[in-house]
């Protein structure tokens, strides 16, 4: 049975730094890409991805400031979060997206506010 367990979210001040982590248990195959998204109230967002090839993606609101990264040996994608500002505040979801089905695996979510 897979799961992708969050971790690293909480409350931090604007201008602040969050890494996030999603470690993933089980085995997943053909694997196309491991990623971010977030949840507000006002919308579901993609936050950014990274494929099985390295080629990194990432959502206009965080460019610059977000950096995805991975390390597959232990079987985790991180999500550096630089600069943050209150619209950072959401739910953040580890995502991995498969050739075959499924397709789609997600975690439970880590909470991120950003206030001062």
């Amino acid at each position: 049975q897979v799961r992708l367990v969050e971790s690293g979210g909480g409350l931090v001040q604007p201008g602040g730094s969050l890494r996030l982590s999603c470690a993933a248990s089980g085995s997943i195959s053909n694997i196309y890409s491991r990623g971010w998204y977030r949840q507000s109230p006002r919308e579901r967002e993609f936050v950014a991805s990274i494929t099985s090839g390295g080629v990194t993606n990432y959502g206009d609101s965080v460019k610059g400031r977000f950096t995805i990264s991975r390390d597959n040996a232990k079987n985790t994608v991180y999500l550096q979060m630089n600069s943050l500002k209150p619209e950072d505040t959401a739910v953040y979801y580890c995502n991995v997206k498969t050739f075959a089905t499924p397709y789609n695996y997600w975690g439970q979510g880590t909470q991120v506010t950003v206030s001062s």
